[in-house]
């Protein structure tokens, strides 16, 4: 490939970041919202000490 080729996809994307500047701003905002969220140590902690371990096979009813 050329070293100056752009796909119709990365030149819209382009242009569409030129006309709306903001975009970026927002993509960061929604990534902190969904994905980059304080873990408090102590409740994972407490959530993996309340765990009830599985049976080996779960369809087997032990009567």
């Amino acid at each position: 490939m050329a070293k100056n080729y752009e796909s119709e996809i990365t030149q819209f994307l382009n242009s569409y970041k030129k006309q709306n500047p903001e975009t970026e701003v927002r993509q960061r905002e929604g990534r902190g919202r969904l994905w980059d969220k304080h873990i408090d140590p102590e409740l994972q902690e407490g959530y993996r000490a309340s765990r009830i371990p599985q049976p080996p096979y779960v369809y087997y009813e032990n009567k």
